[in-house]
């Protein structure tokens, strides 16, 4: 590795790696944060909040031009009503595609170290812009600003520094230098060499998604980049804000360290353009990456034929009920998870399967009626508080959120009704508390589809064994972010864990701290695994005969020692 400007980056980038080939989480980000922001060089709130209002109703400034401009466009508005909007610059989807392309030969040259230890310093300086990107999470997807707080900082940091370790990691692990010995006809060895390179596969494009823009936007963006890969940054026209600050951020290091800037580019547009579809089909895009609907997941699956694709479907998020311990916790988490949720946030549990027999529970059987009913009595007692509101809940953005809580509602009995809720500090924002429908088992048409943010399901089986059936078959078609079970039965967990893996899904097990947001999540990588990393380049082989070793010359022999050779073989003549 040869040392460069920011060689301060090499101990932290290596203390990941091996945090992550031991098994354990490195939270570095976080942990500087939570000793002390100041000292980690990150902005006050207050900083922080001028610098966010200083960018309201101006044409966003990426510091350095990008190629095939057309004029600028504004495509969002804060839910909580503050402030004009950021107009953007539109650029020609082709020209951002084509420059990509023509930097990615040097960024190649660069090798994994250099464009791993800039990655870092990405992060560093994102990492002092927080708040910034709080405040820019928060008024474009309606999250609370806690809750943005923890989805755009420190959290959402370190999940993309782990993304920065494996793919460095990853790619040190292609050696450099092969030699092995190979027999030809006649049965002699001859000895080959040859040199393993990592070919980046080419132009990538980051889909934004409207909830999570910088959590589920990072892991791809800086994987793509350490394995020398050029990205177009696309985001959601709802939330654009947050990954132009972080496109400005890298384009700056980029520029800084001698490489193009045109590495990283952002592509906005308004949305009846459809710049997403056009460039994920784009001949030159050879990556892609998306967290969000499963309907445009396959969509992209089936016409970016070009691409390696990487996409995380939200779909059917699901809670098998069996039995609990700990019924108030349950029935706490429940509530809180089904609150933890902006509109268009998919994260909540969609489908709480429950035997319709009922359940056993620290305080006696309880049946699905009791269930419901103490689930929506902690969600009135959890939004009773006009402060906690505001943490809790956030502000729905859009009319297909509005339009499924209308249609969910006819869809059974009513447990738990979605009604507006005030927000203490932004009376103009649509808050609306959860929707709570009981269905039965036979009701799949309604239960299978994706339903955006507030809606849930309390659905009714002919026992824990159907639920678990039910979590197999909807999960493996329709997808899930996680799955969830509770029981006091080893049997049943057992169960579940196998039901899980059939289905391909992340499960939690007796925790009413559902992954309903990033805060409890471990900085983990999108379910791809491995292959999320690997996937993005290739491995190019090239093999040669070794040359053959000099001959080693014999040592010059004593003149006395010749001169008696001569001597003897004189004598033999005679």
């Amino acid at each position: 590795m040869r040392p460069g400007p920011y060689e301060q980056h090499r101990e932290l980038l290596q203390s990941v790696v091996r945090a992550i080939a031991a098994g354990e989480c490195r939270r570095p980000f976080t942990e500087a944060t939570g000793q002390d922001a100041a000292d980690a060089g990150m902005r006050s709130t207050r900083t922080a909040g001028k610098v966010f209002r200083s960018l309201l109703g101006r044409s966003f400034d990426l510091g350095l031009g990008q190629p095939g401009g057309l004029g600028l466009v504004c495509t969002e508005s804060s839910p909580y009503g503050v402030g004009p909007a950021v107009a953007y610059a539109r650029c020609d989807p082709a020209e951002l595609v084509a420059a990509a392309g023509r930097a990615a030969a040097g960024w190649r040259a660069a090798g994994p170290y250099e464009r791993a230890v800039l990655a870092v310093e990405i992060l560093r300086r994102l990492n002092t812009r927080s708040h910034e990107l709080a405040l820019a999470v928060h008024h474009t997807t309606g999250q609370p600003l806690q809750a943005a707080f923890r989805a755009a900082g420190p959290h959402a940091q370190d999940r993309a520094l782990e993304a920065v370790a494996q793919a460095f990691a990853e790619s040190e692990r292609v050696p450099a230098d092969l030699r092995w010995e190979s027999t030809e006809r006649g049965g002699q060895p001859r000895a080959l060499r040859g040199t393993c390179t990592l070919v980046p596969r080419g132009v990538s494009l980051l889909v934004g998604c409207p909830d999570f823009p910088l959590w589920n936007g990072y892991p791809g963006l800086f994987a793509s980049l350490v394995t020398g890969n050029p990205v177009v940054v696309a985001p959601h026209p709802r939330s654009v804000l947050p990954l132009a600050i972080t496109v400005r951020v890298a384009r700056q290091v980029l520029a800084e360290a001698g490489h193009s800037p045109d590495l990283v580019t952002l592509a906005v547009a308004d949305p009846e353009r459809q710049v997403h579809r056009r460039l994920a089909t784009d001949p030159a895009v050879r990556i892609v990456d998306f967290t969000g609907s499963a309907r445009f997941a396959d969509w992209l699956e089936q016409h970016a034929r070009q691409a390696v694709v990487f996409a995380n479907r939200t779909g059917l998020n699901t809670v098998v009920i069996d039995s609990t311990d700990d019924y108030r916790g349950l029935v706490r988490g429940l509530a809180l998870s089904s609150c933890r949720c902006n509109g268009t946030v998919r994260t909540t549990p969609q489908n709480i399967l429950v035997p319709e027999r009922g359940f056993d529970t620290d305080e006696g059987h309880k049946t699905l009626r009791d269930l419901g009913a103490d689930i929506g009595d902690a969600v009135d007692r959890l939004l009773g508080h006009p402060a906690r509101v505001a943490r809790v809940l956030g502000a729905v953005t859009a009319d297909e959120v509005r339009g499924a809580l209308t249609e969910a509602a006819r869809c059974g009995p009513i447990l738990h009704a979605s009604g507006p809720v005030t927000h203490t500090e932004h009376a103009q924002a649509d808050l609306r508390s959860p929707l709570l429908v009981r269905l039965n088992a036979s009701d799949e048409r309604i239960y299978t589809r994706e339903w955006p943010g507030l809606v849930s399901f309390l659905v009714g089986t002919d026992s824990t064994s159907h639920s678990l059936a039910l979590l197999r078959s909807t999960v493996a078609r329709h997808s899930a972010l996680y799955a969830s079970v509770h029981s006091t039965d080893p049997l049943v967990l057992a169960a579940a864990e196998t039901a899980a893996l059939d289905a391909g899904v992340h499960l939690v097990e007796n925790l009413d701290d559902l992954p309903t947001d990033p805060s409890s999540a471990r900085a983990d990588l999108p379910g791809a695994g491995a292959h999320f990393i690997t996937g993005r380049f290739r491995v190019v082989r090239s093999r040669r005969h070794a040359p053959a070793a000099a001959p080693v010359p014999a040592p010059a022999r004593p003149a006395v020692a010749a001169r008696s050779s001569a001597a003897t073989a004189e004598l033999l003549d005679v």
